[in-house]
């Protein structure tokens, strides 16, 4: 039986700037998925995490930066990925790990509900239907946030995704 999952209730919020340290990756959707590189640098960040003393959330964020690329196509092209903890700007990261620090922008927030497995139909709607639908424009990059109700193989899974929103 297939899933319901679906976008919940997509609304635009304005975010201030956010440093994120963690385990990087540079893959496209196909390698990450066949090596699991996600599982394992999800894995390396949960176990690593108290390295970042001064994380400002226990939770873990996916923070996806994708190149300004005509074209571009996340199951072929490869973009980076960075699994980790919101941390203060400035934060010099443990060995093995990268910081990155995201602008304060616009973004389109919604809740993933089901299957990690099924994750690729929320983006859609996000990036397809709802960008043209509202006449915005993505800009390189979204998050999400790995909380209490991550649980990526259940059914009751949730995860926020943030999509960044170009500036008008």
């Amino acid at each position: 039986m297939e899933s319901t999952a679906h976008p919940v209730s997509p609304i635009v919020i304005a975010l201030p700037s956010m440093t994120v340290a963690g385990i990087s990756i540079e893959a496209n959707l196909k390698q990450i998925s066949e090596e699991l590189l996600g599982r394992k640098a999800y894995e390396t960040m949960l176990s690593r995490r108290e390295e970042l003393p001064e994380k400002q959330s226990p939770h873990l964020h996916l923070v996806q930066i994708y190149p300004l690329k005509p074209g571009f196509h996340a199951q072929v092209d490869a973009f980076r990925q960075i699994i980790g903890c919101l941390v203060p700007e400035g934060t010099e990261p443990p060995e093995g790990m990268t910081v990155h620090t995201l602008p304060p922008r616009e973004y389109v927030k919604a809740t993933h509900q089901g299957p990690e497995s099924e994750l690729g139909k929320t983006y859609d709607a996000i990036y397809g239907q709802w960008m043209q639908k509202n006449g915005r424009r993505p800009d390189c990059f979204d998050f999400e946030v790995w909380d209490d109700r991550y649980r990526p193989d259940q059914e009751d899974n949730e995860i926020d995704l943030y999509v960044a929103l170009a500036k008008l």
